[in-house]
């Protein structure tokens, strides 16, 4: 069995993903660490030469090709959920973890990363945090099988959370 963590970036799933991994003895998975290996360059530039709908293309076939692997730990990209098929794999790959936190805590944990472009654009980094947050909840909510809170939890707590869920 896998377990798959979603949930907008910042929310903790590449380090509690590493803690649960560990304790499980399962390898990890990062999506976005499989999309930079394969097309040989960062996320910004993949986004600035090719555009997002090109990056979701590598995201899609990326969860495509992880989905036949068992006993791992799958971090995913914020936007995973963005695409149904998507949905539809990570749901049978394993269970699905939604990572939450709050825009502020967000905005704190991923204020100087450099490895994601705007997803907005033109909109202040709070307001595109509220405004994607605001389009992807739903899509969120139905993926999850489980919703973990890790405001003000420690990353051994938000594992503990996880693996008592399993």
């Amino acid at each position: 069995m896998n377990v798959v963590l979603i949930g907008y970036r910042g929310t903790g799933k590449s380090t509690v993903g590493k803690v649960v991994a560990a304790r499980l003895g399962c390898e990890l998975f990062s999506t976005d660490a499989e999309i930079v290996k394969s097309a040989g360059q960062p996320i910004p530039q993949i986004v600035e030469q090719h555009g997002w709908e090109y990056f979701r293309d590598l995201e899609t076939r990326t969860c495509q090709e992880l989905a036949g692997k068992d006993g791992l730990v799958l971090d995913t990209g914020g936007g995973a959920v963005l695409r149904p098929q998507n949905v539809d794999v990570l749901k049978r790959m394993g269970k699905v973890f939604w990572l939450t936190a709050s825009v502020a805590t967000i905005a704190k944990r991923i204020g100087s990363d450099t490895q994601r472009p705007s997803l907005t654009g033109s909109k202040s980094f709070i307001d595109e945090i509220q405004d994607v947050l605001r389009e992807r909840t739903p899509k969120y909510q139905a993926a999850a099988d489980h919703v973990i809170e890790t405001e003000g939890k420690s990353v051994s707590q938000v594992a503990d959370e996880i693996l008592s869920r399993l």
